[in-house]
């Protein structure tokens, strides 16, 4: 694990249509912002998004809560014995960022971060989709990173400002040191009593969506 938490990379990319390929889990024909490319130089963080980067279907991705996607770098090692794709790395996942020296059970929920000139808010753990199984034309995918908790976080932008690759990560303020990324998993995936849930519900800063879905399960 780095001594100092690093942003190594930052990828962004805009929706595109994609045909289907061998290997593929549907024969359809799909629309996606998930292949993201490097960028050198800094890159502006806005409320809504990193300039430059889209979402493809805005009910379930991007918004406020859901403006940087986060994946550690500590996991592409395991992914790419699992999958067998040793080029695996970078915007493998799908994410803006690729930080170094952080993982779920590091990060909090509620987390505050300075980089570069920006500064975020550590809004949720993300959730996998179908989509990311289809990256890698494995159906199980999906069920794989809930499984290991590998699942990366979003951002939301408390203050806008520039980012670079390879700056640093400083931590600014942590007002739920008992929230891990890694126990939220636990909540949402695993077989967390009512009161867990319920505790979970009442953290400020996870996001809206997160509170919703789990306030169904009080009901």
């Amino acid at each position: 694990m780095a001594t100092t938490p690093t942003l190594i990379s930052i990828q962004i990319g805009q929706p595109e249509s994609r045909e289907p390929v061998a290997g593929d889990t549907s024969e359809r024909p799909w629309r996606t912002a998930f292949y993201k490319t490097p960028v050198e130089g800094p890159v502006r963080a806005a409320r809504l998004a990193l300039e430059g980067d889209s979402v493809a279907d805005t009910r379930v991705h991007g918004g406020a809560d859901k403006a940087v996607c986060c994946y550690s770098a500590e996991h592409f090692p395991y992914w790419r014995e699992r999958l067998a794709e040793p080029g695996l790395g970078g915007a493998a996942f799908g994410e803006n960022f690729t930080v170094s020296g952080l993982t779920e059970e590091q990060v909090r929920l509620g987390d505050r971060w300075r980089v570069g000139t920006a500064t975020f808010e550590v809004s949720q753990p993300r959730q996998p989709c179908w989509k990311l199984a289809r990256r890698w034309r494995r159906k199980e995918l999906a069920l794989w990173v809930q499984q290991t908790g590998y699942t990366g976080w979003y951002l939301r932008v408390v203050a806008e400002g520039h980012v670079t690759a390879g700056d640093e990560i400083q931590l600014v303020e942590r007002p739920l040191p008992v929230w891990t990324i890694h126990r939220a998993n636990g909540v949402m995936y695993g077989e967390a009593d009512e009161r867990e849930v319920a505790a979970l519900v009442a953290v400020g800063p996870l996001a809206e969506s997160w509170k919703r879905q789990l306030g169904k399960r009080l009901r």
